[in-house]
Parts: structure tokens; sequence; C-alpha cells
């Protein structure tokens, strides 16, 4: 996809920006997602999953992306699903798709080979905590709110356990599930599940700061490091360092591994060249 600006639509309903669910632009090897579903706190629509499903498909196969920033309109990051649109929905095989949907999406951004970084103001909650645990780095506003308050409407978050499990303590992530009670952006950054609390007027900054030093760096590297940081971290220690021993083989080999060691030996920049 070519770079677009901020305003302009990936998808809408309507034939009308202004109705567009999802937002793209690109700058300096930087795409940035926009929810756009504002009036319904970014909840996370069939329509909506779908357009960013949509777009990281398109990102992987996009070379001039080395970062991905996914940010949010309005007042809220994102409230999870939505639960007008699930009530309205009939029966098991419903359910299972739109939860399948979701649980794609999700894997698709772990297994994208640009990181991903959540930038996060006002609320995220159940799918919206999913997404933002699921992210590689997560930079919140010091007012962001997390909470996975599904046990308070009868439907436990299960789904989002999955990501908030890899992402903080088992018994902090416990306590969220099972009393549903949210924390804020300070406690968020001491257990883990984001990277930095910061204030509003500098969060545009600071993320787009670990957005270019992040973009930066050879794609093929950051490629190699992404992908074998998740796979390591599922296996038993002998097999993780077995496996990442190969992987360090096989990026020794690589030409920017190369360009990258005589360039620290020469004392120059490095040229990246993504091979």
């Amino acid at each position: 996809m070519s770079a677009v600006s901020a305003s302009d639509a990936v998808s809408n309903g309507t034939g009308s920006n202004d109705e567009a669910i999802l937002l793209r632009s690109n700058s300096d090897g930087i795409a940035t997602l926009t929810l756009n579903r504002p009036k319904q706190y970014n909840a996370l629509s069939t329509g909506l999953m779908s357009e960013v499903q949509a777009a990281l498909d398109d990102l992987r196969e996009d070379r001039a992306v080395k970062v991905v920033i996914l940010e949010a309109s309005g007042k809220g990051f994102c409230a999870g699903h939505d639960l007008k649109e699930m009530r309205a929905g009939d029966g098991r095989a419903y359910f299972e798709a739109v939860f399948k949907q979701c649980s794609r999406m999700m894997l698709s951004i772990t297994r994208l080979p640009q990181p991903v970084i959540a930038k996060v103001h006002g609320i995220a909650t159940a799918a919206g905590c999913q997404l933002v645990a699921t992210c590689d780095l997560a930079v919140a506003s010091n007012d962001a709110h997390f909470a996975t308050p599904g046990v308070n409407i009868g439907l436990f978050c299960s789904t989002p356990m999955v990501a908030l499990s890899r992402a903080v303590g088992r018994k902090t992530a416990m306590e969220m599930l099972l009393t549903g009670e949210g924390i804020d952006a300070a406690t968020a950054e001491r257990m883990g599940l984001i990277n930095r609390a910061v204030p509003p007027g500098e969060l545009d900054r600071i993320t787009l700061e670990y957005a270019e030093k992040i973009a930066s760096k050879s794609s093929l590297t950051l490629k190699i490091g992404k992908e074998a940081f998740y796979r390591q971290i599922e296996m038993d220690l002998e097999q993780a360092y077995n496996y990442a021993s190969e992987v360090m083989t096989t990026n020794m080999l690589a030409r920017d591994a190369e360009e990258g060691i005589d360039a620290f030996i020469e004392k120059r920049d490095p040229k990246w060249t993504g091979e």
C-alpha cells in the first residue's frame, strides 16, 4: 500500500472517509494504524477486526515499513469486543467465528515481521487490554486505564487472558481476571503490561521516538529477532538455547550482519539493505 496521509481511510462501509473505521498513514518507515470508532470507544466489531486483519496482511508484505504504531481516535484506546453486536449474534457458530477472528488478529500482530507499538490513551479493557498485551511495546498516557472486567458481566476474559498472562506475572494476571478491577498506567508500567506511562502531552512524541529508534535498525534483523523471541519463550531452557544458537548462526550469515559489524569496527553508520 502506498503512503497516505493520516486522515486517509483504509476502509469504510459507506464511501465516506469521515466514517472509516480504520485509518493508516506511512512516514519514514513507520506505519500508523488508527482504530476509528470513537463513539463506541473503538470496540472491536467484526468489521473493524476485518480491516485491521487486512492492514496487517498488507503490512507483512510491505518492505518499506519497519515498525507499526497502533493507536485510536476519540476518548479511549479500545473497550474490547462490541457487546451490542455480539448480543445480536445467534448461536455457537457465530460466537466461535468472532473469537477465532479476534485470535487470528492477535496472532497476526505477534507474527508480523515488524515490531508493533501500542499508543494507549483512555481505556483499554477486555480485548482492548489484550491488544495492549499483544503488541511488542506499549506506551500509555498517565490517565490510561486497563482492565479485564469480563467477570463482572458473566463473560470471563478467557482470550484476553492468553496475552495478559504472557505479559505479566501469574498472580497479577489472575487478580485482574478474577476481580475485574482496573489498574492505572503507573501500575501497568510496574507490572510490565506497558513500557512507559507518560504525560498525555508527551504520548505522541515518546511513542514516535520509540518507533524512529526501531526504524533505524535493519528490517531483516528486526524480523529475525521478533520471530525468535516469541518462539523461544515457549521452549524449555535447553531447547531455547539450541534454537537461539541456530538463529544467530543464520543471522550472522546475513549481509546486514556483515555490514553492521564492519560499520561498528570502522566507526561509521551502517547502510542496511534488509538482506
